[in-house]
């Protein structure tokens, strides 16, 4: 069975580097899908500016036309703790113990690994595949057990520069998908004029 990868992240909104991530994932791991997991508003991190059914709807346009591409709300759910190693318990349980899981993450969150909730535990139930962000060292005290780097060029996009963009009534069409970008006006997200 081919591997999948998994692509959290608040989302808020989708952009580029998202998608160059999950693309370059699917060649460079032979992932035969990635499964984008939308993160709630748990405790211990700021919570997305956008709500939940703006984000998701989001993605949608965003992975239209991707058919190895889902989307997973299992985060946003009432209750769900937002930890990371309780989503891939649930996540290992229902695909078993012979599909390899990679958890696809930037450098900029791999060197915060040891600050997660449980790292060690994370490391028993997938892989990681670490992507270089701008300005960020992949070096980690966790490389070796079961993390690959994957080689891509690092793209200078992020969430809270579109929204910064968005809010100023700013050019951002060439951060984000164009329905993306459309859905954002339509529905004045970010502060959009």
């Amino acid at each position: 069975m081919r591997a999948v990868g998994i692509l959290g992240g608040t989302f808020d909104p989708v952009h580029n580097a998202h998608l160059a991530i999950a693309r370059r994932a699917l060649e460079a791991l032979d992932a035969g899908r990635i499964l984008w997991m939308p993160t709630g508003a748990a405790g211990y991190r700021n919570p997305p500016v956008a709500p939940a059914q703006h984000r998701v709807a989001m993605l949608r346009l965003a992975i239209e036309g991707e058919p190895r591409y889902e989307i997973d709300e299992r985060e946003l759910a009432p209750g769900h703790s937002g930890y990371t190693v309780d989503t891939l318990t649930g996540l290992r349980a229902e695909l078993g113990a012979q599909v390899r899981i990679y958890l696809l993450l930037g450098a900029d969150q791999y060197s915060k690994l040891a600050s997660w909730h449980r790292p060690h535990d994370l490391l028993k139930l997938c892989h990681l595949a670490v992507f270089a962000r701008p300005r960020w060292s992949v070096a980690s005290h966790f490389a070796g057990n079961g993390v690959v780097h994957v080689p891509m060029e690092p793209l200078e996009v992020s969430a809270s520069e579109i929204r910064e963009r968005v809010r100023r009534g700013e050019h951002a069409s060439a951060l984000l998908p164009g329905p993306v970008l459309e859905y954002i006006r339509q529905h004045r997200l970010y502060g959009h004029p």
